[in-house]
């Protein structure tokens, strides 16, 4: 193993040693799905050495990556199974798609970004991951025509979740996200769980998630 890559192995123990596992995060495949997946990959080279640190990390212009604590306790409460089907709202250069792809049996991207979508099909490709296409559109409509998923992930903050996301969960399905409502300084972590036509929610914490575009609400009349 190169110098590099033993750098950035060990900067991924130290993730798990010393972000997840002290704050709650136990499931044994997400640990070993992040531990496995490289982060400084799907960040620009100049940084590649923080890939790492427990912030989100810009890779466009109005685009980051989200902390890997506020990932994993999402992925966490999402609980997915081999066998789920997953969508990531917003999945940028693919890193949490990428995560993702190791849990499920099927992880879809969906990015609005041309060119973060093509950047996130070669790095998919080169880790090997096949079961994780990325499909360019807009953001807040969703995938319906690729739908119901089990596990729906969007990576990155909204001022509301939109009812065609809800609809698009199978049965029992999750939804995960981080609402932050424009202007607000923090927002909260939520899970929505499908029953039928109910649609329950629930706050898991606090997060100072950077939003995702394409979900304001269109501006309304004045009179």
């Amino acid at each position: 193993m190169a110098s590099a890559d033993r750098l950035f192995a060990e900067a991924r123990r130290q993730m798990v040693l010393t972000q997840l596992l002290p704050n709650k995060v136990i499931d044994e495949r997400l640990i070993a799905a992040m531990s496995a997946t490289p982060r400084e990959q799907f960040v620009p080279k100049s940084y590649r050495g923080v890939a790492y640190m427990d912030e989100d990390i810009t890779v466009a212009s109005g685009r980051a990556l989200m902390e890997p604590l506020v990932l994993a306790r999402l992925l966490q409460e999402a609980d997915v199974a081999p066998s789920d089907v997953a969508l990531v709202v917003g999945c940028g250069t693919g890193y949490d798609l990428a995560v993702l792809a190791r849990l499920a049996s099927t992880a879809i991207g969906l990015e609005s970004d041309a060119a973060l979508a093509a950047e996130a099909t070669k790095l998919l490709a080169q880790l090997g991951l096949d079961n994780a296409p990325v499909i360019e559109g807009a953001l807040a409509d969703g995938l319906a025509k690729q739908g119901p998923y089990n596990v729906i992930l969007l990576a990155g903050a909204v001022p509301e979740i939109p009812a065609q996301l809800k609809q698009q969960l199978a049965e029992g399905g999750r939804l995960v996200a981080v609402r932050r409502p424009k202007g607000a300084p923090i927002g909260q972590a939520v899970v929505v769980k499908r029953a039928g036509n109910l649609f329950a929610e629930r706050v898991i914490f606090d997060a100072g998630t950077l939003p995702l575009p394409g979900f304001d609400r269109p501006a309304g009349f004045v009179f």
